[in-house]
């Protein structure tokens, strides 16, 4: 039974991660925590090696489409992945209970995020006071200058830290911010998320195994496996599906699931 719950899981995860470029660890944990009654610290790296595996295979996707902005990709990992060993730490020293209501808050704040998105009528995204970093319509790179480095290092960094202390991935943290602050078209946004967090997911679970962190090596593959195949489906709805409608479902999502863990932390 548990590897059918898993692996229902996996592909639920995998397919949210294939729409968005965003979310699926932010899922992965308290699914891993309600479904199999693990805690937080023992389904990070699950969830973790899971999203990182699939949005691997969603990343080598985009470098065939030509949308990931690698260089930025690449600063991301750099500053993303020492914040990425101190969240990891900070996780091991909190209770569980408050683990668990940092986790919800972080999630009903991003619901609530992309309710206002999904409510937004669409203007542009080149604004110039909106836009700190700048694609060239030449090249289609970065203008890089020292305000671009340290807006992407900066977005980089939070995302790691939030990696290793809630295994979220970060992409709900990277997609909205380069959404927000550069003018990069949103499949280039998703693709390039897709990278950081292949590579960033991949520190926190070296972070979490070197802090003693024991993975179950049968339940890890079996939702990897899941999530990969929920990833490819996943790409392919993306095409079908509005930015708006996906938003909107996602957020309803996040705020079911918050909601079941703050009443969860309730009896801790």
């Amino acid at each position: 039974m548990d590897s059918i719950t898993i692996s229902i899981i996996g592909i639920c995860i995998g397919a949210v991660l294939g729409l968005t470029g965003a979310g699926g660890g932010m899922l992965a944990v308290p699914a891993l925590v309600v479904g199999l009654g693990w805690t937080i610290q023992q389904a990070t790296p699950v969830a973790l090696i899971a999203v990182a595996l699939s949005a691997a295979i969603g990343a080598i996707d985009g470098f065939k489409r030509g949308l990931v902005r690698y260089k930025a990709a690449i600063l991301m990992v750099f500053a993303g992945a020492p914040c990425t060993a101190i969240g990891v730490r900070v996780a091991a020293a909190l209770p569980q209970r408050w683990l668990m209501i940092l986790f919800a808050t972080v999630m009903l704040i991003a619901a609530a995020r992309l309710f206002l998105r999904s409510r937004q009528t669409d203007t542009p995204t080149n604004e110039p006071e909106r836009v700190w970093g700048r694609i060239d319509p030449k090249t289609g790179r970065f203008q890089w200058c020292w305000g671009t480095a340290l807006l992407i290092a900066g977005i980089g960094a939070t995302a790691g830290f939030m990696t290793g202390l809630l295994g979220v991935g970060g992409g709900f943290i990277i997609v909205p911010l380069l959404r927000r602050f550069t003018n990069v078209a949103m499949q280039c946004v998703v693709a390039t998320s897709l990278m950081v967090i292949a590579l960033v997911g991949s520190a926190g679970v070296v972070s979490a195994i070197a802090h003693g962190v024991v993975v179950p090596v049968q339940a890890t593959i079996i939702f990897a496996t899941a999530s990969v195949v929920g990833m490819l489906s996943g790409r392919k709805m993306a095409t079908k599906m509005s930015e708006k409608a996906v938003q909107s479902t996602f957020a309803w999502v996040l705020v079911v699931v918050a909601l079941g863990i703050l009443m969860t932390s309730a009896g801790h």
